[in-house]
Order: structure tokens, then C-alpha cells, then sequence
């Protein structure tokens, strides 16, 4: 509606010589008007790319709207570009400071007044604006409108339609929702631009002031706890006064208290953070500051179906939910995105902060707290349960996007004696997560607290136990995973709760496998299988024992069998659209391709299983198939490439637990690969392609074998190493001879 054309942004000396229409009929040309403008009265810090974008936008559309939470520098980016932009209207910037005003009916004045419109003849205020600017070339600012939103975009439509060189940038917390308006968020400041600006502010307060190495946690923390925002920042700033960096960051928590600002000519609105949050809060109808201090018990992003659980109520019936979100997203007092678990709304931490302070004062947080337990109980429920199906790559997704919320559920069961055992439950039935998604040391440290307490019932402590012994057979805490593994046994066989003394006596049997007693390991694992049908039980768990029994065979030369196991693994990951269990199965299928001398067949399984690893982030998974994939490359005629691999899962090893688990049989691989690679390279080079390896990370690890730098994935040639052939434990530790690897 209001659109122009990109060259009718031209320079105004090219404009008056080549656009036809008033400007051409003019006997004289007026005088070059700059504007009302205030002058800067300190340095505009970042925004880089905001600024981009605001003269991509303004060059295209004739309306541009910033929006965002209050403080986060709409005004001062508004003004900023339009000050850059100045020379680009022959009739200048003006900017109108809406935010002054309280009556409606004094915006056409304050529009006047910014122009320096003096008219006299008794026509009304808006007749007057529009032939005053039917025939210019000019920029108005709109600062600050979102309180008169409604009468601000009338006056905008009508004056856009009347002057046709007029563009129109406007700054508020909403957007003023004309035809042709062009929006953009103004997000807080990023983690350098917020730290700039800190120390810029800091100097100004404190002479000399600087941030050295030693500061730059401290000012990372505050940046962080502060959002970004650069109100919040600039106010930080000026504590310096009186406290150290140390002292501010300190007394965070109560933000509100400590940021409050002095400063003369400082806007009411933003003397202080809370008063700046707060003009948002007024502008809000009832419905909306009631639901704006119910999700302030979200800790993270959350979906549509969390609020509307927690937060409804016969005061916000669940099916005028969404309309409210949709206003305080309007409002920029949530922020909505795009996220690979579907469309979230997060609140900033000072947003949420405001909004627990009102939470507080209705005496209704334990009951919002309860029902935002609740939800996140229900969700672990349903994702482990749907763990095992073609949606695991979506439910990890979904669990990294919530845990934030989880963490907080976890905390809340943990903290009231009576919900214990809700703790306790939650922490186990996130197995999956914790195993299966990298996140081995949080669920200890979940599982750890949950058990130092008397839930008092005896499935969730059960559940609890098994899988922190699982996460401890993983860590390579042998004692630790021995303790709880032979409570949970016990208890289990004592309170008759079948599935717990299944899944203990799997887990015990994996804790064998790792600890090198492989007939053990086949024994309690073929006893967990059997359990496992007995009971109906099948999942993502009991396929992994069927392939840690894999292993164990394995490891004691019956390959045959061990494929055979995978093998049917395979099938019934395939039917279930089960992948997780499905790459540890190609880790064992790639072992045996390895051990049979088929370097390439190897390869492919290997990297199947870890680009399945690599896309669940499963840490564990991952190193087994690098270490393993190091040999392979070893074999294909690269040995420095091979060090540089091993170097890699040295790395990640460190975020994992004890390297190869201590394990004899699992170090195999290592130690042959390292032996001969050495002996390839010399000592002193393959120690430097270690080092280098050891500089990668998961990520680039994981490029570097998927897309090898020659950009033809292996193998790059054959090379016959020797390999130890593969013994039951009954034979020399020592025994080393036979079979030629690929």
C-alpha cells in the first residue's frame, strides 16, 4: 500500500533532478531542513547488523517498525540510523517523542511541534500535517507509541497516504499493524556488543576504568544474567560508583534494587529497569499480566501446550490462551521462535524475573510450580516411552529444548519431601537423555541427589537405581555402579518388582562386559534377555543388552554369533524406526567387518554408526566408533591421519569418562593402532598429529571422517597390520598373533 520503488530512495540532489511532481514545480529551492535530532551525548556501541537491516528496509518500504522489550535499545538505534540516514531526505529527520504523551488527542500537536509547524488559519491539526508534507522528502521518528498504538497508526496511514516522500520509522514495544509496515525485532545485544558497551559505560563512570583478562568473567556473567539489555547494562555500569564489578555481579539477584539510575535528562520510563519493564506491565490488559505472571515459573523457551496446561484457569479459559500470547508477543513481552521442537515463546530472565515478583505477591507460585511439574512429569513420560520409534531424533529435540523447564521440575520434586519420589522418578525416566543424548555427568548429578533422599516409594528409588548404575558403568565407576546395581537387585527381587530386577540384572551385565569378565557378562546378559521376554518388555534398553551380549561374544572370538545378534537388531531397529541402539549394533558389525580383515565394510558401518551417534550428540557412541575408525584408517595406509583420529577421542574421552573404560578388551583397538602408527610415523610426529586431533572437537572430528579432506571419503589405499586375534579371557593376557586386518 504505502510501497515505493528502490531508486525513489536516491540521494536528494539526483531526486530533485530526476523526479517529476511537486518537487520539479517549485520556483526556488527551499533551504536543505536537517531536522530536530538531538545530538548524541555518548558512543553508539554495535548493532552492526541492525543497522544493516534498517537501511535495507527503509530503502524498500515507506514504514518501518522496531519492536522489543523495554530497555533493549529501540529508541537509541532508531534515532542512530536515522541520524546516519540523514542525508538521504532533502526535508529532513524529525523525530516525535510519543512516549511524553498522555492524551491522545495532543499527537497531532506533538507531530507539529516536532516539525516546527506553525499554522494559524483554523484548519484542523492533521488537514495542516498533510499539506505541510504532501511535497517533502522527509524521515518521522515515532518513539515510544505503543501506549497510544491505536491513534499513532491512524495518524501514520493517513499522513503516509497524503505525502508520498514521507517514510515513516517508528520504535515501540508493538507493532503499529498497517499495510506495508515492515517489522523488525530488536533482539538484546550479543555477548561482544554487550560487553562493549558495558566497559564504554563503566569508562565514562569510572576514569580509567578497563576490562583485563581478569575482568572478562566477571563482565561475561553480568552481560549474561542481564540479558543483554542495554538499559540494564548501562545502569550496571553506573553502580560502578559505589560497587565493585565483583559487588554488582554479586547482588544481581535482586536487579531490580541495584539498577536504578540517576542520570539527568534520562527518561522516566528508564531510570530504572523496573520502571522500564513496567510500562510495558501498564499497557497490558488484566488477561494479559495474569498470563504474563503465570509463565514466569518457565524457566526456558515453552510450546503452546505447556502454557495452556499451566496456566489456565477459570480466569484464563484455555481457548483464549493463544490470543493472549499472541498480544504479549506483540508486545515483545515474549519472544517467539522457530526451533527444531516447533514453534517456542521464551521470556528474557528480567521479563520473567518482574513477572515471579508479581507471582509472588498473588501467593500463587506453589501451585503454579505444582502444575509446571506436573507438565514436564507428563512430558519425560510420554518421550520415553516414544523413544523407542522413528520419532527419536524429534524427542531428543524436544528434551534439549525443555530441559531448562526439567531442570527446574527436577529441582522442585527434589526440594519438597513429600514429592521425593517425583524427583526420583523424573531423573530415571530420563534415562534416554541422559545416556543417549551426551548428557552422562547431569544425570549423575540428578540421580546422585535424588537418591540421598527417602522418597519413600520403592518403583521410583528402584528405577533411580538402575539407571544410575548404568550411568556409572558408563562413567567407569565400577564401585559406585556395583553399590547401587546390588540395592536395586535386592530391593527389586524383595518388593517382587520384576521390571527393576531386569533391568539391574542387565546392567550389572554390562558393568562385567566393561570390567573384562566376558563369561560373566554373556551370562547375566542372556539372563536379562530372558527376563526381558518373560515380562514383554522391548525397547531401546533391552535391544542395547542384546548388543552388549554382542559384544561380550565378541570379545571372546565368536563372531558369527556376534553378528547374528546385530543382525537381528537391525531388523527390529528397522521396523520401529529405532536408531539409537541401531548404530551401537553397526559399531559391533564394524568390529567384526575390522577383526575379519574387511577394512572397507567396516568403514561403512562404522561411519553409519557414527553419524548416527553425532546426530543425538551421543558422546559415548561416538568416541567407541572414532577409536575403532582410527585402526580402519590405519589399515587403508594412513597413519598420521590415524594419530590424528586418536587424538580426537582423547578429547572426547575427557567429557565422557574413563578412557575405553579401562577395559583390556576395548583398549585393543587403541593400543594396536597407537603401536603401529608410531612405529609408521616416529615417536615425535605421531605425538604432533595426536595434538592436532586433540585440537578438534565432536563436530569437526566427525566432518573430518565424513568428509575427508580430499574430499573422497575412504579408503585411501590398503595396508596390512597385524591384529591380535580375538580370545576368550581363559588365554594369555599376553597373546597377540595371527590374522591379517584390513
Amino acid at each position: 500500500m504505502y510501497g515505493l520503488h528502490r531508486h525513489e530512495y536516491a540521494p536528494c540532489a539526483m531526486r530533485r533532478l530526476t523526479r517529476p511532481g511537486p518537487t520539479a514545480r517549485r520556483s526556488a529551492p527551499r533551504p536543505r531542513a536537517r531536522g530536530n535530532l538531538p545530538a548524541e551525548l555518548n558512543r553508539f556501541v554495535g548493532r552492526a547488523d541492525e543497522l544493516a537491516a534498517l537501511d535495507r528496509h527503509l530503502s524498500t518500504g515507506r514504514l518501518v517498525t522496531l519492536i522489543g522489550v523495554g530497555g533493549v535499545g529501540k529508541s537509541r538505534l532508531a534515532r542512530h540510523s536515522a541520524a546516519i540516514l540523514q542525508d538521504r531526505f532533502c526535508d529532513g529527520v524529525w523525530l516525535v517523542e510519543v512516549s511524553t504523551l498522555h492524551e491522545a488527542h495532543l499527537l497531532d500537536h506533538a507531530v507539529a511541534e516536532a516539525l516546527a509547524l506553525a499554522d494559524h488559519s483554523g484548519r484542523p491539526v492533521r488537514t495542516a500535517l498533510g499539506a505541510h508534507l504532501a511535497d517533502r522528502e522527509a524521515l518521522l521518528v515515532l518513539d515510544g507509541y505503543e501506549h497510544l498504538v491505536d491513534d499513532c497508526a491512524e495518524l501514520t496511514a493517513e499522513l503516509l497516504r497524503r505525502a508520498p516522500g514521507l517514510r515513516v520509522l517508528a520504535a515501540g514495544r508493538r507493532p503499529l499493524e498497517l499495510p506495508g509496515e515492515q517489522t523488525l525485532s530488536v533482539p538484546p545485544m550479543g555477548g561482544s556488543d554487550a560487553a562493549a558497551l558495558f566497559a564504554d559505560r563503566a569508562a565514562a563512570v569510572l576514569t580509567g576504568f578497563t576490562v583485563g583478562p581478569a575482568d572478562e568473567p566477571a563482565v561475561s556473567e553480568l552481560c549474561r544474567r542481564l540479558d543483554g539489555i542495554p538499559l540494564a547494562l548501562e545502569l550496571a555500569a553506573g553502580r560502578l560508583r559505589a560497587l565493585s564489578l565483583e559487588q554488582v555481579v554479586q547482588r544481581l539477584d535482586d536487579r531490580f534494587r541495584l539498577l536504578i539510575g540517576t542520570a539527568r535528562g534520562t527518561p522516566a520510563r528508564h531510570r530504572t529497569l523496573r520502571t522500564a519493564i513496567g510500562w510495558s506491565h501498564e499497557l497490558c490488559t488484566p488477561a494479559e499480566r495474569l498470563l504474563w505472571t503465570r509463565l514466569s515459573v518457565f524457566a526456558g523457551p515453552f510450546d503452546l501446550e505447556a502454557a495452556e496446561y499451566v496456566c489456565s484457569g477459570p480466569e484464563l479459559p484455555v481457548d483464549e490462551l493463544l490470543d493472549v500470547i499472541g498480544e504479549l508477543v506483540a508486545q515483545s513481552v515474549l519472544v517467539r521462535e522457530e526451533a527444531a521442537a516447533g514453534v517456542r515463546y521464551r521470556m528474557l530472565d528480567t521479563v520473567r524475573a518482574y513477572g515471579s515478583d508479581w507471582l509472588a505477591a498473588a501467593g500463587d507460585g506453589e501451585r503454579l510450580r505444582h502444575r509446571h511439574r506436573d507438565w514436564y512429569l507428563g512430558l519425560a513420560t510420554w518421550c520415553e516411552l516414544d523413544w523407542f520409534s522413528a520419532r527419536q531424533a524429534e524427542i531428543a529435540a524436544r528434551i534439549d529444548a525443555d530441559l531448562p523447564n526439567l531442570r527446574v521440575a527436577l529441582e522442585h520434586s527434589l526440594e519438597s519431601p513429600r514429592d521425593t519420589h517425583l524427583g526420583q522418578y523424573l531423573a530415571g525416566t530420563l534415562w534416554f537423555y541422559w545416556v543417549g543424548c551426551g548428557r552422562l555427568s547431569e544425570g549423575r548429578y540428578w540421580l546422585d541427589r535424588a537418591l540421598e533422599l527417602d522418597g519413600g516409594h520403592d518403583d521410583a528409588r528402584l528405577k533411580a537405581l538402575w539407571v544410575a548404575g548404568y550411568v556409572a558403568v558408563l562413567q567407569g565407576d565400577t564401585v559406585g555402579a556395583l553399590g547401587m546395581l546390588q540395592e536395586c537387585r535386592e530391593e527389586a527381587e524383595r518388593t517382587g518388582n520384576a521390571t527393576a530386577a531386569a533391568y539391574a540384572l542387565h546392567r550389572t551385565g554390562c558393568l562385567a562386559l566393561v570390567c573384562d569378565d566376558m563369561p560373566r557378562a554373556e551370562t547375566l546378559l542372556r539372563g536379562a534377555l530372558h527376563r526381558y521376554r518373560e515380562i514383554g518388555e522391548l525397547n531401546s534398553n533391552v535391544l542395547m543388552g542384546q548388543v552388549e551380549l554382542a559384544m561380550a561374544v565378541a570379545f571372546q572370538g565368536e563372531l558369527d554369533d556376534a553378528v547374528r545378534l546385530c543382525e537381528d537388531v537391525r531388523e527390529v531397529c528397522g521396523d520401529h524406526g529405532e536408531r539409537w541402539t541401531l548404530a551401537y549394533a553397526l559399531f559391533v558389525l564394524g568390529y567384526a567387518a575390522w577383526s575379519r580383515g574387511e577394512g572397507g565394510r567396516a568403514r561403512e558401518l562404522l561411519t553409519e554408526a557414527l553419524a548416527i551417534d553425532h546426530s543425538f550428540h551421543d558422546l559415548l557412541g561416538a568416541v567407541l566408533a572414532i577409536e575403532l575408525l582410527a585402526l580402519v584408517t590405519l589399515g587403508e595406509g594412513d597413519a598420521a591421519e590415524a594419530a590424528v583420529l586418536q587424538g580426537a577421542a582423547g578429547r572426547l574421552w575427557g567429557s565422557v569418562g574413563l578412557p575405553l573404560f579401562g577395559s583390556r578388551h576395548f583398549d585393543q583397538p587403541h593400543a594396536l593402532c597407537e603401536q603401529q602408527a608410531r612405529e609408521r610415523l616416529g615417536a615425535a610426529r605421531y605425538e604432533r598429529c595426536r595434538r592436532a586431533g586433540g585440537q578438534l572437537d565432536l563436530d569437526a572430528a566427525v566432518a573430518r571422517i565424513l568428509k575427508p579432506a580430499d574430499g573422497v571419503p575412504g579408503p585411501r589405499g590398503r595396508l596390512r597390520i597385524t591384529a591380535p586375534a580375538p580370545h576368550r579371557p581363559a588365554a594369555s593376557p599376553s597373546a597377540s598373533g595371527g590374522e591379517p586386518a584390513g
